[in-house]
């Protein structure tokens, strides 16, 4: 009589084109027991593949319920871990990430065949494709994220992402303004519409999104502070949002100097005058910086204007997304203290000021955001005091 093989050890079978087939019961990671089958060119392979199924069962470790390919896992992650539980900015992003590169280079194969050589030759073949250093390794965050959430619900025993190195992206050196720069620019710019935004760009340091979201209401005379709570963005599929910020640091009360209240206070007149040319199209948002009709202004937009100024102005080339660095380099050339213009500049971390800060004093951070605007307001005393209307007819983007 043939001997049989104990409960749960499992069985091997050789098929009819010659291959094997190993047989063994699993608890999947629905609870369930299932029956699975691994295959080896010779019985040895398949007796191998049955050992490690039967030690990951002995070890508590329960089989995939369902053979994931690597880009259904993708986007399953991405839709129901990533979009409920993270803000759209970074869905945004990781969907990106997805679905011009993970998907068309990695979305074939299982995700448990999913290899380090595997990783590691597609991360070679973004380089040699000119993909920038900067996206690929934004790509390998999110490749390593996915894959993180893999293990986690234990269809993966490892994250394979993490065993190969993070893809180097080269610093372009940021040469900010100068205070000339920045003053020839702003004297420039005076008659256009947005000019108050343009000068807390550069005095402040606000970035686009946080700029284009501040309100009326942020604003509290009676201390000289601005205190920003909202941003704007797009949002695919939506169109522009009014959201709030996403961090604890962007949302601290800002002192505002003269130079910005005065600019404040021409942008409220100059509103006022596009609410009544607008009459009844006139949306009322409470925004600072708006359209001429009182709508969401696109960021987008915004930097291709600011972009249009420079190129007016015949200043030196500056993205506005590097202002912020305009900002740091010109509190530190007035001698204030790091820890003073981290708060200005609303950095999360001191290190991301002391990347673009020199020298180090003990100015208070309300003395700083005063010299500063003292500084540019004398630079620009002689220039008009209120844009035209005819400027403000100019087209933001």
């Amino acid at each position: 009589m043939t001997k049989r093989n104990p409960n749960g050890a499992g069985s091997i079978s050789r098929r009819k084109d010659g291959t094997y087939e190993a047989r063994v019961y699993v608890t999947t990671t629905d609870g369930e027991r299932k029956r699975i089958s691994r295959y080896g060119k010779t019985h040895a392979e398949a007796a191998e593949k049955l050992a490690k199924a039967k030690e990951l069962e002995d070890k508590g470790v329960p089989t995939p319920a369902k053979t994931w390919k690597t880009g259904q896992w993708l986007d399953y992650w991405l839709e129901h871990i990533v979009k409920p539980n993270r803000g759209f900015g970074t869905y945004d992003k990781h969907e990106t990430m997805v679905r011009l590169y993970l998907k068309p280079g990695l979305g074939k194969p299982a995700l448990t065949r999913l290899g380090v050589q595997g990783v590691r030759a597609f991360f070679s073949k973004l380089e040699r494709d000119k993909v920038g250093g900067a996206t690929r390794q934004e790509v390998m965050k999110t490749l390593r994220a996915a894959l993180a959430q893999a293990m986690k619900d234990e269809l993966l025993l490892r994250n394979v992402a993490k065993l190969v190195d993070m893809p180097k992206a080269d610093s372009k050196e940021v040469i900010p303004w100068t205070a000339q720069e920045a003053l020839a620019f702003l004297r420039s710019a005076r008659p256009h519409r947005l000019y108050a935004a343009f000068v807390f760009a550069l005095t402040l340091g606000f970035r686009r999104g946080e700029l284009l979201g501040l309100r009326w209401i942020d604003v509290d005379l009676s201390t000289g502070t601005i205190h920003p709570r909202k941003q704007v963005r797009r949002r695919t599929g939506v169109g522009l949002v009014h959201v709030d910020l996403k961090t604890k640091a962007s949302e601290g009360a800002v002192p505002l100097p003269r130079f910005c209240l005065d600019a404040l206070g021409e942008r409220k007149v100059l509103q006022q005058r596009e609410k009544v040319k607008a009459g009844i199209d006139w949306t009322e948002l409470d925004l600072i910086f708006s359209t001429e009709t009182g709508g969401m202004v696109d960021p987008d937009g915004f930097s291709d204007t600011f972009e249009r100024r420079v190129l007016r102005s015949g200043v030196r080339r500056v993205p506005l997304k590097d202002t912020r660095h305009t900002t740091g380099s010109l509190l530190a050339h007035l001698g204030v203290h790091p820890s003073d213009a981290q708060k200005i500049l609303r950095h999360a971390r001191i290190q991301t000021t002391l990347e673009v800060y020199t020298h180090v004093t003990t100015a208070t951070q309300r003395a700083a955001a005063a010299k500063l605007g003292n500084a540019l307001r004398e630079g620009i005393s002689s220039a008009p005091v209120l844009p035209s209307h005819r400027g403000t007819q100019r087209p933001l983007a």
